[in-house]
């Protein structure tokens, strides 16, 4: 309670009470005006010695009922109530007697409530304008930009699946995980509480099923989720499997989320899934490229000691320990490393596809935690396999020897991460005796992630269809410029922006879009001065007010034209007003060249 309030109590003014001498508390005090006319001010206090965040928020949402509200505070005030509609941020400790800046607020009502953020160092409102046309402005965009209040839904998944025969179930492995990030999730929901809704209704519920023309809830998994110490919402699907009579050779998987009161937040699809009766067991060739494991690649490995699924744990991350869990699994990105180590012990990367013999490095694709760089062989009949060479198949079983060890391997011991030393075999010096934790499973992931942010919208429905961009083209330069996005899930109701810039959009296809590039000059009032390059974040923008942030940034530099030798040399030495005039004409001439970045 007492970290939660701290920023609180800047916020309040101090009134006498009746409290013993020696003895003050800091009062918050708020003033809801009950009519537009009269301007009848309702003060309303409490202390912030007793207050908690939550019941700051709900406080705020019960004065937005009262009709128009006007909210500020004042600092080292003694007497004067809070009525002013200016909000700064509330000063930090250590940041001395530096001012804090100020946000505006716009004013609220009934039908315009807004959104609230509010921290122990910040506090900001996004304003609505009208329910029916929200107002989408620079201002409320560029507020938005700064405090990222995204809603963002990651599902993870393996490339193949093995296809179930009669009645065995051959569950996915790794499970399809599900994770919930971002402070737009924890606003959402305080936001339905404070519209009256109890904690058991502002949950997230999910279901998650194979995306064929006749999913129902029978053969769809609930999934629910936990909140961990990140901050994340986690879920888990464990008991999902693909039938003998699903004649298809690809699937995806559909997530649907709600939230318990019913509120449909949207259907999110992973990326297409192949399925395999089984693993290879032959030597994989390139005509096979799907099946094939390639540097740069996401993978997971997996260990069943005996065979028994019930005994299956995962490699994993946590605490920035590499760990054996049976809840939770890791994305590695797999790269092949140099033939030799560089002075700095740094394998550079190479493109290809992943053979056994080869050194290679596994780096986890959330942590950025690696582990040292390793030879993966091939395994068979629990033997290292050293004189094979042949390209890694999905699902295959393979053992990672630290490079320039003394036959030293990745093991698992119950939940830790060991190393292994294998004996020599004596019959045949091409392979060496392991133990059944130094045998990992291998298989290639898909990771797939929507965001999008509530804080401008006005919803009458979910959230989806997410666009998703792939690859941005430019076409043109100067003054006249054309971006060419490519992706899925467009439509006519889409708005490009730059940064805080709306661009003249035109729709194409739902795979296609095209935008006009705003001018520089818009980004930056004195562009002629600018000798840096600006970069500034590409965002899809739906009509109702519904923000969907993408990874990619458009970038603008400057780059200098020849000075014009045809004009003549001033006549007089250069003072320094002429000075000025003269790098001001240089920067008149300059040309903006622009290019993309992700």
């Amino acid at each position: 309670m007492e970290d939660r309030t701290s920023g609180l109590r800047h916020l309040g003014t101090q009134h006498p009470t009746e409290e013993p001498a020696g003895k003050s508390r800091d009062v918050l005090q708020l003033s809801g005006v009950q009519s537009s006319k009269g301007l009848k001010e309702t003060p309303i206090k409490f202390s912030s010695s007793t207050v908690s965040l939550m019941e700051f928020i709900k406080l705020m949402s019960d004065l937005l009922l009262l009709g128009v509200m006007k909210v500020g505070w004042q600092e080292n005030s003694r007497s004067t109530p809070l009525t002013c509609t200016r909000l700064r941020c509330c000063r930090p400790a250590g940041t001395g007697n530096r001012a804090p800046a100020p946000l505006r607020v716009s004013p609220v009502s009934r039908d315009n409530p807004g959104i609230i953020l509010l921290s122990s160092r910040r506090v900001a409102h996004f304003g609505r304008t009208d329910p029916e046309r929200p107002g989408i402005t620079r201002s409320s965009v560029r507020q938005y930009l700064q405090f990222l209040p995204d809603q963002s839904v990651l599902i993870l998944h393996a490339k193949v699946a093995q296809k179930s025969y009669g009645n065995e179930k051959r569950f996915f492995c790794p499970p399809p995980c599900v994770y919930l990030t971002g402070p737009g999730w924890k606003l959402k929901q305080e936001l339905l509480k404070a519209s009256g809704l109890g904690d058991s209704s502002c949950r997230v519920r999910g279901y998650m099923g194979l995306d064929s023309a006749g999913v129902t809830q029978s053969n769809t998994l609930k999934l629910n989720f936990e909140e961990q110490l990140d901050s994340k919402m986690f879920g888990c699907a464990k008991a999902l499997y693909i039938s003998d009579a699903d004649k298809r050779k690809h699937f995806r998987l559909v997530l649907k989320l709600f939230f318990s009161n019913g509120q449909e937040i949207g259907s999110f699809y992973s990326r297409q899934i192949k399925v395999i009766s089984k693993p290879s067991q032959k030597k994989q060739s390139m005509k096979n490229a799907d099946l094939c494991i390639s540097s740069g690649s996401r993978v997971s490995l997996f260990n069943r000691l005996r065979s028994q699924t019930v005994s299956t744990r995962y490699l994993s991350v946590e605490g920035g320990a590499f760990v054996a869990s049976a809840r939770q699994w890791a994305a590695f990105t797999i790269t092949l490393g140099g033939e030799q180590q560089a002075e700095q012990g740094q394998y550079p990367p190479r493109e290809g596809y992943i053979c056994y013999g080869c050194s290679v490095r596994l780096v986890c694709t959330g942590t950025g935690v690696a582990l040292p760089p390793m030879v993966i062989r091939k395994v068979n009949k629990q033997h290292a396999m050293l004189d094979v060479n042949e390209p890694v198949s999905q699902l295959h079983k393979c053992a990672f020897q630290f490079k320039d060890s003394s036959r030293m391997y990745l093991c698992l011991s119950n939940e830790k991460i060991i190393q292994f030393q294998a004996s020599p075999c004596s019959k045949d010096p091409s392979k060496e005796l392991l133990n059944d934790g130094s045998c990992w499973t291998i298989i290639g992931t898909e990771m797939v992630e929507y965001t999008f942010s509530e804080s401008l919208a006005c919803l009458q429905g979910p959230v989806t269809p997410i666009p998703l961009i792939s690859t941005l083209e430019l076409n043109g330069g100067g003054d006249v410029a054309m971006l060419e996005i490519q992706g899925e899930n467009f439509s006519p109701s889409l708005k490009v922006w730059f940064g805080d810039v709306e661009a003249e959009t035109m729709y194409r296809s739902p795979k296609s879009m095209l935008c006009v590039v705003p001018d520089v000059s818009v980004f930056s009032g004195e562009w002629r001065w600018q000798r840096h390059p600006i970069t500034v974040p590409l965002s899809l923008i739906r009509t109702d007010g519904l923000i969907y942030r993408s990874s990619f940034s458009f970038t603008f530099t400057p780059e200098l034209s020849p000075l014009i030798r045809s004009r003549a040399p001033p006549e007089c030495p250069p003072d320094s007003d002429s000075l000025i005039n003269t790098i001001h004409q240089e920067f008149t001439r300059t040309n903006f060249h622009l290019f993309m970045q992700s």
